[in-house]
């Protein structure tokens, strides 16, 4: 039975699906979720020409997550689900590595991420942040897959 279930929300088609199945989980088993965004600062200071923008860009990252969690975590409450919210940063520092971090200080039982199943080519270039939780997680993970 879970208790503690970890759901990274990036606002993406696929991590909307993921929440949906992970409130659907957590009310079933009675579990509380943990709501989890890493706002990624590294695109905004590679895009950033002028390090007076920086710090303006990072508030409008920050809030842009906030707002994310708020919405997820009206959507749990709207489900009866308990939750609670993590905001974190990275500049550098794999995706995740954060989550999985997260999970563990948590002691998440479970991690249900939506991924958009990118093979081939698009996942050498894109990366899977999915497959790498997978890959290092301490628990169990749930992958749903976008539509």
């Amino acid at each position: 039975m879970y208790k503690r279930i970890l759901v990274p929300v990036d606002g993406s088609s696929a991590s909307k699906r993921g929440l949906r199945e992970a409130l659907r989980l957590a009310r079933g088993q009675k579990a509380r979720v943990i709501l989890l965004h890493v706002a990624e600062e590294f695109f905004v200071a590679q895009a950033g020409e002028a390090l007076v923008y920086a710090e303006q860009m990072f508030r409008v990252v920050r809030a842009s997550g906030r707002r994310l969690l708020a919405r997820a975590q009206a959507a749990a409450r709207k489900q009866g689900v308990g939750s609670r919210t993590v905001l974190l940063e990275t500049v550098a520092r794999p995706v995740a590595d954060l989550i999985v971090r997260e999970a563990r200080k948590s002691k998440a039982d479970l991690i249900v991420i939506g991924t958009h199943g990118r093979r081939g080519m698009q996942r050498v270039v894109m990366g899977s942040d999915a497959e790498q939780v997978v890959r290092t997680s301490p628990v169990p993970v749930l992958l749903v897959r976008a539509r």
